[in-house]
């Protein structure tokens, strides 16, 4: 039987054997303590101006994150509530299905950001809420049959009426 004992020495040793092979991993470079290396790479370095290069998808990239971080933010709420013990069982059960719905869609978002990807060949950012989808796509053309026609590939997704709303950004 394992007994505290035993337990306290694995997790021990795993933590050491980690953070050894972190160690030995590590690369020569941030083990120099000399500061001369550091302040001549500094000096070469401040003489040439930052070179700062703004991809595509940018702009996506910052949508998602700030999308994930507003997910997170709801899901972190509604497992406290689940994890609550003075919480009811009524609304234990509204923050399952909240927490569920949520995650639908994200695997909605998902899968039409895909779709786009296949049928037009664009990148894009999609965000379900309710009974309105929101779209970026990535395009240098502000087409309007091009918008239609991804209007109708995201409606085509559902059975109910959407309210579809498409952004080209450059």
């Amino acid at each position: 039987m394992i007994n505290k004992r035993s337990i306290w020495f694995l997790t021990l040793f795993c933590l050491i054997l980690v953070l050894s092979v972190y160690y030995v991993t590590m690369p020569s470079e941030l083990l120099l303590t000399t500061n001369s290396n550091y302040t001549s790479s500094e000096t070469e370095e401040s003489n040439e101006q930052p070179v700062v290069q703004v991809e595509e998808n940018t702009i996506l990239t910052s949508l998602r994150v700030e999308a994930d971080e507003q997910m997170m933010n709801e899901i972190e709420q509604l497992q406290a509530i689940l994890t609550n013990s003075e919480s009811t069982v009524e609304q234990k059960n509204d923050a399952y299905e909240k927490i569920k719905s949520l995650n639908l869609n994200k695997g909605e978002e998902q899968q039409i950001e895909k779709q786009i990807l296949d049928t037009y060949k664009l990148k894009s950012f999609v965000k379900v809420n309710g009974n309105q989808v929101r779209v970026v796509v990535l395009s240098k053309e502000h087409d309007s049959s091009l918008a239609n026609n991804i209007m109708r590939t995201v409606q085509s997704n559902y059975d109910s009426e959407m309210y579809v709303s498409v952004k080209f950004q450059q």
